[in-house]
């Protein structure tokens, strides 16, 4: 599980949850603050890098989409 495709995977995706979620702080956006909540929280519940992947650009799209939406 903790091969280095993983880690190196969720050290990324966790930094842009990271900083989706001080984005979102700052502009009071409460998609933009979930969607990094949840990407900094994928790495415990996905045991694969492609499938932690797959997820976090699925959220990335759904953050852009909402915030451009006005939610």
């Amino acid at each position: 599980m903790l091969s280095g495709s993983y880690l190196f995977a969720s050290l990324l995706w966790g930094s842009i949850g990271l900083g989706y979620f001080i984005y979102g702080k700052k502009q009071q956006s409460f998609s933009a603050m979930t969607g990094g909540i949840l990407m900094m929280a994928l790495a415990y519940f996905i045991g694969s890098a492609l499938a932690m992947s797959v997820v976090s650009l699925i959220i990335i799209a759904s953050v852009f989409v909402l915030v451009k939406k006005g939610y």
